[in-house]
């Protein structure tokens, strides 16, 4: 877990770094100022740490449900499972953010105006559309489904498993046994609850705008609009500085914070 937790962490401030802090220069000097080249490369890169900090914590979801649902499979090379997922989730937000490169590009904001800007070039009148659809299916609607299945089979075996321990223990042994069941699965469904909660939360204003923006042909940009969508952006980045606590406060993973006795 916290061989996840590290690159988790990891793609976390890549978000920080090259998505939320570009975006906040970007906003106080209202146009990019920049080579063509620089475009494209910050492009690039606040995709990558959108996809590596969504995607990581679906691999560590993943991981979990494996070490519950499946421990027999954990047995078997634990580490290099996990190094091929990290790897793997790595290598495909490097390739899922690559077509920013031919995207995006500076130019010109009107013909003839001599002002330039980053922009994303699209083909008409579906290119933004598809754009911003799969953007939205990419990093949003596949990874909370995915959270959502991972939590939801790993509540029904920490069920399953309380009620077979229930039949079977004694009544003595039962009342530990349900005790600690219980404490795990209260545990369990509280970090699920709260990670698919944070995640939403700080999500769904953004890619909401994204596609009225798209999908109403009566939207219209000014300035107040202007103003939500960065709001909004942001928003979504602070999730990636919520996965870090909320894995490590409610998964019980902060081993510098132990609770003593009074006077020990």
């Amino acid at each position: 877990v916290h061989l996840f937790m590290k690159h988790l962490s990891l793609a976390d401030l890549v978000v920080a770094f090259f998505q939320v802090l570009p975006q906040l220069c970007w906003e106080v000097t209202f146009r990019f100022h920049g080579p063509d080249f620089l475009c494209r490369v910050v492009k690039h890169l606040q995709v990558l740490g959108m996809f590596a900090s969504t995607y990581m914590v679906v691999v560590m979801s993943l991981d979990r449900y494996l070490a519950i649902c499946h421990p027999l499979r954990t047995l078997q090379r634990p580490a290099q499972r996990a190094y091929l997922m990290i790897g793997g989730t790595w290598a495909g937000s490097l390739a899922l953010s690559a077509p920013q490169y031919f995207i995006f590009s500076r130019s010109e904001v009107s013909p003839g105006s001599a002002v330039y800007d980053c922009w994303g070039h699209f083909v008409e009148p579906w290119g933004l559309r598809a754009y911003v659809t799969w953007m939205t299916a990419g990093i949003f609607l596949i990874p909370v489904a995915a959270l959502v299945f991972c939590y939801g089979l790993i509540c029904r075996t920490v069920w399953k498993n309380l009620k077979r321990k229930t039949r079977w223990k004694s009544a003595q042994a039962l009342a530990g046994s349900v005790g600690a069941m219980s404490r795990a699965r209260l545990r369990t469904v509280k970090m699920s609850f709260v990670i698919v909660l944070a995640y939403v939360l700080c999500w769904t204003p953004f890619f909401t705008v994204q596609m009225w923006s798209v999908w109403d042909r009566s939207f219209s940009w000014d300035d107040s609009e202007s103003t939500a969508v960065s709001l909004s952006a942001l928003l979504a980045g602070l999730n990636s500085c919520c996965n870090p606590w909320i894995y490590m406060l409610l998964g019980g993973h902060l081993p510098g914070c132990r609770r003593y006795p009074p006077g020990s």
